[in-house]
């Protein structure tokens, strides 16, 4: 079914991963000095990040993390611990410099670009905010639509667009990250309705509801699916029933990088729900998604294992922004540069392992 000409041109060029640059990573995998298999995820990381950018020796040159903020008008409903100006204080915080994401993106050496996908205030400019603005936030779920189809549609293109921006400037790898009060309760409804789970498994406390508050939000969020049905084959109903605009757009960046064959580092719950999103819209998308990190949110787990992605790390994470993402881009580099780097057996000079047959090898 046609989308837009934006979408459908990016649906179009994501293709399988390349598999006679997959088979030469790893042939020259095995002729590296050590024993066959024994940088274990390294090794398997390596062979994947040949195959999405078709290269028998991935190099990544430049990384990048693509930060959507926005709002959501369920807010009303009092599903969050903090109010919604939040969202635009810790936009102006990213723009400073001052917050996690930015303090880990420097530490992996990694642009940030700073997206205003409907942060329902004014924000001022700066030269790493794109004010892409969809809405003054979502409407609120529990009483209709997040938003039109249209606005749905925008959102996605807004993404592509952003992600070819910064495969133009020489990203090779990009990363998604997040910032919106109320974002748990979309990811949570999306998570639900597109893997098939109880509302009440995917949902967690956010930014640290009681047990009365995380309650109120199950059943906002059992209203919302039940009163606007979204399809769950379907991830742009979905996104256009209970999505958020900044998980559209990351939505829109991880279909774009896949067209643009580059490997996609998922974050943590709202970015996980932003890739469900895009493999329900192209299931071979998924193919250039990397799964940064376990995070503490329950619906997280679920998103992953729906897609078959395993997440590198597991530290307890849960402030979203991208972080997680900023801290697997050092082991994802860390594999390109082991499969480029490293010498052969041959180039070293050392003995390659002799398998005999006569039961006395060591």
């Amino acid at each position: 079914m046609a989308i837009s000409a934006v979408v459908d041109r990016a649906l179009a060029e994501i293709v399988p991963l390349d598999q006679a640059a997959m088979a030469a990573a790893r042939a020259r995998q095995d002729t590296l000095t050590k024993p066959p298999g024994s940088l274990g995820r390294l090794e398997e990381l390596s062979v994947l990040l040949a195959g999405m950018l078709g290269q028998p020796i991935p190099r990544i040159r430049r990384k990048a993390i693509i930060l959507a903020a926005g709002d959501h008008g369920v807010v009303a409903e009092g599903v969050s611990a903090y109010p919604q100006a939040v969202t635009p204080q810790m936009v102006l915080n990213f723009l400073r410099g001052g917050a996690g994401i930015n303090v880990l993106a420097r530490h992996a050496g990694a642009d940030i670009v700073v997206l205003d996908a409907g942060v329902a205030a004014d924000l001022p400019s700066h030269p790493r905010l794109r004010s892409v603005k969809i809405g003054r936030g979502t409407a609120n779920m529990a009483r209709g639509p997040a938003m039109t189809r249209q606005q749905a549609i925008q959102c996605l293109e807004t993404g592509i667009d952003a992600a070819r921006e910064q495969v133009a400037e020489g990203a090779d790898l990009i990363a998604c990250g997040d910032m919106g009060i109320g974002n748990t309760t979309p990811s949570s409804a999306i998570t639900a309705v597109i893997t098939g789970t109880d509302v009440a498994i995917t949902t967690g406390r956010g930014t640290g509801l009681d047990d009365a508050a995380l309650a109120h939000k199950v059943e906002v969020l059992r209203r919302a699916i039940a009163l606007n049905r979204p399809n769950p084959k379907d991830g742009l109903d979905v996104l256009t029933k209970v999505g958020g605009f900044e998980i559209g757009v990351l939505a829109g960046a991880m279909l774009g990088a896949a067209a643009s064959h580059r490997p996609v580092v998922v974050d943590g719950f709202i970015s996980g729900a932003a890739a469900l999103i895009a493999h329900t819209i192209s299931p071979v998308a998924g193919s250039y998604f990397l799964a940064s990190h376990q995070s503490v949110e329950p619906g997280h787990r679920i998103g992953l294992e729906h897609m078959g992605l395993k997440p590198l790390l597991d530290l307890g994470l849960r402030l979203g922004e991208g972080t997680g993402a900023a801290l697997a881009m050092h082991l994802i580099e860390a594999a390109a540069k082991c499969l480029a780097e490293m010498s052969t057996f041959a180039e070293a000079g050392v003995s390659e392992r002799s398998d005999s047959d006569d039961g006395k090898g060591a």
